[in-house]
Parts: structure tokens; C-alpha cells; sequence
């Protein structure tokens, strides 16, 4: 039992290492990337303590090197999803009643785990199997989980701290439970520390989890639950199945236990597991969370008094880093037309500079995309634009899948602002602008509002404060996190919590409190210490018998 108020410590944003030539980092990388390259790893599925495995096995290839088969991951079915759902509930009692400190402790020893022996393994299974170069998987797979866990931590103990007031005579509490049930985490391939957190921040908060990541970051899924065991998490709390999306929703939607889903994905299917869920209503034992993130269609406006410079490097490191295949990625851009020469010639000639290749050659900034839907999808696109008059591609244009999903860095001027790819999500590295009338500043703030139904990222770059706060204002539910003067990519937990509204989700912000808040249901207790033993309220003395009579 617990017999303290315990202090935990301070979260620290994790530093992110250099890997310039020459240091232990960058050393232990390449070594550690080598090794699982040249190895085919056979992955099972974690239901409770049980390492499942099928037979049917699915082939694990680096997006960049297609041909090359490192893993293999065991597919299962409805009835692993239906274990799964089994194993959390059957750990649910024990896991919700462990104190608070020790689930904390759990976590913490996760981030430091990460932070020291698995870091360059975290890193390396990101690298390959999700086509990351070294610093972009460092921001994400190392520091950006590293920080979940141990700011979450922090949101913990303020979440659990929040409570009501006493007057003289009782005592009120608020009780922050876990929820009554499982919650089930859907988990995208882009961000290897968002799949950690969807099912880590309910788990922290005393709930238990059946975990589906997506099919093409299943490799670094593996290296997570290994973390998630080494520091110490039960049996059963976080169970990791590799099955069909939908075979998974018919089991979990109609289960009367099903408490929450913690999503990252596409829009269209968030708006169909919200529906599926509101169809079943009626099945549950209570009405369960729906938090969401979902798609974008990110931009970056400028204003006539902007510094051409600084709007170019946005538009190259917030549309083309990782492929531009961040839920943030600036993917429209609107340039006044007094200084698009000089950003035009900035962003060209950065483009023109920039290698493509493999993750292991360290001067590559762009690897390749995820798998060949999205290098078909994204192909399509920019052959139309080729062919069409409205349009000009001003750099890049080029597509070869024959080793590897390379799209090469597009950038499209559209005279129209409703061209389709100022409008649709494309989730690569191509970004469509429209060059304005320098004095119509508000009139395109008007347009980047109605344009897309989504309400991500965005941001502003002026050195006029009335422009900035005109903005701000105008756009204030275009962008949930909105930028001044900086790319639209590069949240950082502790300091910018991440999520937007409209189309883009619920806005819960992962990162943050606000989030862990929707995986606890209150329950307000009240202790009395001298309870009345007598019904009359003052106000009924001094009144007649008469009065009182039928």
C-alpha cells in the first residue's frame, strides 16, 4: 500500500543526438541497421504471455529495397482478436488496481530503456521498415517516444491531482478510473512513437489494450513491445495482433466490453469506425471514447512583408522531410506574388540539391514512400499534372518503383487555388502553390479557410504583426497546431500538443493531459464525519400545528 504523495521526476525533452561523422551514435546506428538488414526476423503476435504464431506468414520489405525480404509476421484472424480481447480483460482487475506509482515506474524505465540500449535498435527497425533516415527517425522513434512516456507521466500525476473542494464538516474526492473494459488502439505506419502512444497512454492510465498497428510498421512494432516487456509491463495489458482491419472491427465493435478506440489514420476510415460504433451503441456497457486523428491538408501562407528565404526552407523541410508523409506536411502553399522569384529560386535550387535513396547512406534527406499504393497513388497525380495546361511543375516530377517506392520531390504551381491538389490529400513529398496578388492578403486568407474540410497544421510567415494577428484570427480553426513564422511539422510533446478539429479529429492533443484525461471516468466521492440525526431543516421551526395540518 501506498504511504505517500509521491513526486515524480521532472520531464526533460530528450536531446536529440547529432550522428555526424565519426561519433558513437552514429557508429552503433549503421551497425545495428546492418544487422537487421541481413536478417529475416519471424514476428509473432503477443496475446497475454503468449508469442503467437500462424503459419501464415507476411513478408516484411523495406520500402526502399522492396526485393528484400527482413521479417516475416505471422497474419491471424478473427479468433486472435477475439483472444486478445480475452487476454486484456482476464489482466484488466489487477492491472487497474496497481498503484498509480508503479504503473508510472513501468514507463519510466521504458523511456530510459530507449533512451540507452534500445535506442539505435529503435532506430534502425524505423529506418528499414518504414523508410526513415536517421534524423528523422531519431525526432520520432528515440526522442519523440522517449518523451510520451515520461511527460505522460508528469499529465498523470496532474490529472490524479485535480480535485474538488471540502467545506467544514466533509471530505470530497475525485476518483480518476480506468475505463470499464478494453480500448483498442489502431496505429498508423508514419510515426513510430504515435503507435506507442496509442496504446501506452491508456495502459499508464490503468486501461488495457488490444493493439493493431498497420501492416507496414508491424516490423518496429515488434521492437516496441520488446521494450514494453524488458521494462517490465504484465502479461496481457497491451496485446499486439496482426490481422485484417475489418475482420478486427466486426469482433471489437460488437463486443460488449469494448470501452474506446485510440486512432491515427486516414478519415475515411475514422468516419467509418465512428459510425460502425454508433450502430452498436446499444451492445455496450457504457458509452465508449472515440479519439481520433486523421488526415490533413496542411499549408503554409505567406504574407508580402515574409522573408523569401525563410518561406523557402519551410516549404522544403515541411513538405519533403519524410517524404512528406507526416500527418503535418505542408502540401499547399500561397505565395504573394512580390516576392515568389526569390522563393521560387530558393526552393528550386534546395530541391535540386537534395539526394534520394537509401536510409543507410546518410546523405540521403528523402527515402522512399511506404509501399506501392501510395507510389501508384502519388504517380497519378503528378502525371496528370504534367499533362495539364493549368498547371506548371517547376521541379521535380520524376517516379521509379523498379527497387524502391522514390517519388522524387514535386513541387506544382496551379493558377487555380482549387486545382485538385491544392485540395485532396496526397500524403507524399508533393506540394502544390498558388502565387497570389500581393494586396489580397485577406482574400486568400479566406481561401486557405474554405479550402479543405481538414483543420490540422498551418502557418503564417510575415514580419507584419497586424498580417500575423489577421491571421491568426482568420484561421483560427483552419490549423489545431498553427505555426508563426515556422514549418508546420515538428511538434514536440511538453511543448506543442498535437491534434486539430474539422476533418482532422477529435483535438484531444496527444501529448498532453487533455488526452490522458479521455482514458479515465471520474467518480466523485463525498464523506461526511458527523451525519444529522434529526430530518428538520431550520427554516420549519417557529411554524403552527395548524398551519401544518391536512
Amino acid at each position: 500500500m501506498s504511504n505517500g504523495f509521491f513526486n515524480v521526476p521532472i520531464p526533460v525533452n530528450e536531446p536529440v543526438k547529432g550522428y555526424a561523422p565519426g561519433s558513437k551514435e552514429r557508429e552503433e546506428l549503421l551497425q545495428a541497421y546492418k544487422e537487421l538488414r541481413e536478417q529475416q526476423l519471424d514476428i509473432p503476435m503477443y496475446i497475454g504471455g503468449e508469442e503467437v504464431r500462424t503459419g501464415n506468414l507476411m513478408p516484411v520489405t523495406p520500402p526502399h529495397d522492396h526485393k528484400r525480404v527482413i521479417g516475416n509476421y505471422h497474419y491471424g484472424n478473427a479468433s486472435h482478436v477475439q483472444q486478445a480481447i480475452d487476454a486484456a480483460l482476464a489482466a484488466r482487475e489487477q492491472w487497474s488496481q496497481m498503484p498509480w506509482e508503479s504503473r508510472a515506474a513501468i514507463f519510466l524505465k521504458a523511456a530510459d530503456l530507449l533512451a540507452g540500449p534500445f535506442r539505435a535498435r529503435m532506430n534502425a527497425a524505423t529506418m528499414l521498415g518504414q523508410s526513415k533516415n536517421a534524423f528523422q527517425a531519431e525526432i520520432d522513434a528515440a526522442c519523440e517516444m522517449i518523451d510520451f512516456f515520461r511527460f505522460n507521466v508528469k499529465y498523470m500525476t496532474d490529472v490524479y491531482k485535480m480535485q474538488p473542494e471540502s467545506l467544514p464538516g466533509m471530505w470530497n474526492r475525485l476518483e480518476h478510473r480506468p475505463l470499464e473494459g478494453f480500448v483498442f488502439a489502431l496505429t498508423p505506419f508514419n510515426f513510430t512513437s504515435i503507435a506507442a502512444n496509442l496504446c501506452a497512454a491508456p495502459a499508464m492510465m490503468g486501461n488495457v489494450v488490444v493493439w493493431k498497428p498497420a501492416n507496414t510498421q508491424v516490423y518496429s512494432a515488434k521492437v516496441i513491445m520488446d521494450l514494453f516487456k524488458a521494462a517490465g509491463l504484465p502479461d496481457g495489458v497491451i496485446n499486439l495482433v496482426y490481422v485484417d482491419g475489418p475482420e478486427a472491427g466486426d469482433v471489437i465493435f460488437k463486443h460488449r466490453q469494448f470501452a474506446g478506440i485510440h486512432f491515427t489514420g486516414s478519415t475515411g476510415v475514422f468516419n467509418h469506425i465512428w459510425k460502425t460504433i454508433g450502430e452498436n451503441i446499444t451492445r455496450y456497457r457504457g458509452y465508449p471514447r472515440i479519439v481520433g486523428e486523421t488526415g490533413g491538408k496542411d499549408f503554409i501562407v505567406a504574407h508580402k512583408s515574409a522573408h523569401a528565404k525563410e518561406v523557402a526552407v519551410a516549404i522544403t523541410r515541411g513538405a519533403f522531410e519524410y517524404q512528406g508523409q507526416k500527418c503535418s506536411a505542408a502540401s499547399r502553399a500561397y505565395i504573394p506574388s512580390n516576392i515568389w522569384e526569390e522563393v521560387k529560386q530558393h526552393v528550386v535550387e534546395d530541391l535540386k540539391s537534395l539526394k534520394m535513396g537509401d536510409p543507410e547512406d546518410f546523405g540521403n534527406f528523402i527515402n522512399a514512400v511506404i509501399d506501392e499504393k501510395s507510389f501508384d497513388k502519388l504517380a497519378k497525380y503528378i502525371d496528370a499534372a504534367k499533362n495539364d495546361d493549368q498547371v506548371e511543375i517547376i521541379a521535380g516530377g520524376n517516379h521509379d518503383k523498379s527497387k524502391g517506392y522514390f517519388i522524387e520531390p514535386t513541387l506544382i504551381v496551379a493558377q487555380d487555388p482549387q486545382y485538385v491538389t491544392m485540395c485532396e490529400e496526397l500524403f507524399g513529398p508533393v506540394l502544390t502553390l498558388h502565387v497570389y496578388d500581393a494586396d489580397k492578403f485577406e482574400e486568400i486568407l479566406e481561401i486557405v479557410d474554405t479550402t479543405s474540410p481538414y483543420g490540422l497544421t498551418g502557418a503564417i510567415f510575415s514580419n507584419d504583426r497586424y498580417a500575423v494577428e489577421l491571421a491568426t484570427k482568420k484561421l483560427s480553426h483552419a490549423a489545431g497546431n498553427f505555426y508563426i513564422n515556422d514549418k508546420p511539422t515538428g511538434a514536440v510533446v511538453g511543448q506543442q500538443p498535437f491534434g486539430g478539429s474539422r476533418a482532422s479529429g477529435t483535438n484531444d492533443k496527444a501529448g498532453s493531459m487533455l488526452n490522458l484525461l479521455r482514458w479515465t471516468s471520474a467518480r466523485t466521492i463525498k464523506e461526511t464525519f458527523v451525519p444529522p440525526v434529526d430530518y428538520r431543516y431550520p427554516f420549519l421551526q417557529g411554524g403552527s400545528a395548524a398551519e401544518g395540518a391536512l
